[in-house]
C-alpha cells in the first residue's frame, strides 16, 4: 500500500522524460523499488506492484520496470547496485546498432550504439547486452556520466510512450563491469520471469481503463455499456487469474524453465488487453479520449507497451512449444 500511496499523491500528468525521471529517483528514494524477487515466495506481490505503476503512468511504469528489472538481475548474477541508482535495463539487439566490450583491466570497455534505451537522459546507470570478442552476449553495467558515453536525440519519434525518451545511445571507450558470465543474461530462470513482469504493466493500464467504464456504468444505465463491462471484466478476469497462477508456479519451481509459462501468460494477457482497448473505447466514445488527460495518455500508451510483445512471432513460437503436448484439465 506504500506504493499505492505515493502514486496517489503524484500528478499523473509527466510532461516528458525529465518528469518521469524525477518520479523515479524518488520511488528510490522511498525504497519503493525494493520488490521480492522472482521465485522468492513473493512473486506475486512483484507483479501487483508493477500493476500498481501501470495503472498510474504507463511511462512511469516502463523506467519503473526497467530499473526493477535490472536491480533483480544484478543481484541474481551476484552483483551488487550502488544504493540510490537508478538503472535502464537495455537489451535490444537490433542489426543497426551493436555495442562491443574488450578487456580494459578490472573493468571492460564498451564501443558502439545500443538503440531503445528507455530513460537514458535521466538515469545514473544501465544494464545492456553487449557483445564480447568471441561474439558471446554479456551483460555489463555502465554509469551513465562518463565520458565516452553519448545520450543521443536519434531514434525515438513517438507519441504513445513518448516521454520515455527510448533514444540510442552511443559508448566511445566508456568503462563498464561485466556482469555474470557470456550467456547468462539469456540462460538465468529469472529471463522468462520478468517477460511476466511486462505483462503485468500491460494488465495494470487496461484495469485503469475498465474503471473508467466501471464508474460511467455505476452513474448511467446504459444496457449496451453494461455488456461492454462484462466482456471487460471477463477479460480482466482471464488475465488476472493466469498472472496469479504464473506467480505460484515461479514459487513452486523458481529455477525451472519458464519460457513456456511467460509465452502462456504474454498471450493471454495481451489478448485480454486488446479486448479491454476496444470495449472501452466503444462504450465510451470520444469523450475521455478528447477530455481525460490520464485516460488520453494510457490509451494512446498502451498500444506502444503492448508491442514488447512480437504478435504472431510469439503465438508461431508458443505453437512450436506445444505441438507433441496435450491440453488438460
Amino acid at each position: 500500500m506504500e506504493l499505492q500511496a505515493f502514486l496517489s499523491r503524484q500528478s499523473p500528468d509527466y510532461a516528458d522524460t525529465r518528469a518521469l525521471g524525477r518520479c523515479l529517483r524518488a520511488l528510490v528514494e522511498a525504497s519503493l523499488d525494493q520488490l521480492p524477487l522472482p521465485g522468492s515466495g513473493r512473486t506475486l506481490e512483484r507483479l501487483q506492484r508493477l500493476a500498481e505503476v501501470g495503472a498510474h503512468d504507463l511511462g512511469l511504469c516502463k523506467l519503473y520496470e526497467g530499473h526493477t528489472d535490472a536491480l533483480a538481475i544484478i543481484q541474481q548474477l551476484g552483483g551488487s547496485p550502488t544504493p540510490g541508482s537508478t538503472w535502464g535495463m537495455w537489451a535490444a539487439e537490433p542489426p543497426q546498432a551493436k555495442v562491443r566490450v574488450s578487456p580494459q583491466g578490472q573493468m571492460v570497455a564498451l564501443n558502439g550504439r545500443k538503440a531503445w534505451c528507455s530513460g537514458a537522459a535521466v538515469l545514473s546507470h544501465a544494464l545492456l547486452t553487449a557483445w564480447d570478442q568471441q561474439d558471446r552476449q554479456q551483460l555489463v553495467a555502465v554509469a551513465l556520466d562518463q565520458p565516452g558515453v553519448t545520450v543521443t536525440d536519434e531514434g525515438w519519434q513517438a507519441v504513445g510512450m513518448g516521454a520515455t525518451g527510448s533514444v540510442e545511445v552511443t559508448f566511445d571507450g566508456a568503462e563498464a563491469q561485466a556482469i555474470g558470465n557470456p550467456g547468462d543474461y539469456l540462460q538465468r530462470p529469472g529471463f522468462w520471469q520478468g517477460g511476466i513482469g511486462i505483462a503485468a504493466c500491460w494488465y495494470g493500464a487496461a484495469q485503469s481503463l475498465a474503471e473508467r467504464l466501471r464508474t460511467h456504468c455505476a452513474q448511467h444505465e446504459e444496457p449496451h455499456a453494461l455488456a461492454h463491462l462484462g466482456a471487460v471484466d471477463s477479460a480482466l478476469h482471464a488475465a488476472a487469474e493466469v498472472l496469479r497462477v504464473s506467480a505460484l508456479t515461479i514459487d513452486a519451481a523458481p529455477l525451472d524453465d519458464a519460457e513456456m509459462l511467460a509465452r502462456r501468460v504474454r498471450a493471454v494477457v495481451e489478448q485480454s488487453v486488446e479486448q479491454v482497448i476496444q470495449h472501452v473505447g466503444h462504450a465510451l466514445g470520444a469523450g475521455p479520449y478528447c477530455k481525460d488527460r490520464q485516460f488520453a495518455r494510457l490509451i494512446a500508451d498502451l498500444p506502444v507497451f503492448l508491442r514488447q510483445s512480437h504478435a504472431e512471432r510469439d503465438l508461431a513460437a508458443l505453437g512450436k512449444q506445444v505441438l507433441n503436448g496435450t491440453w488438460t484439465l
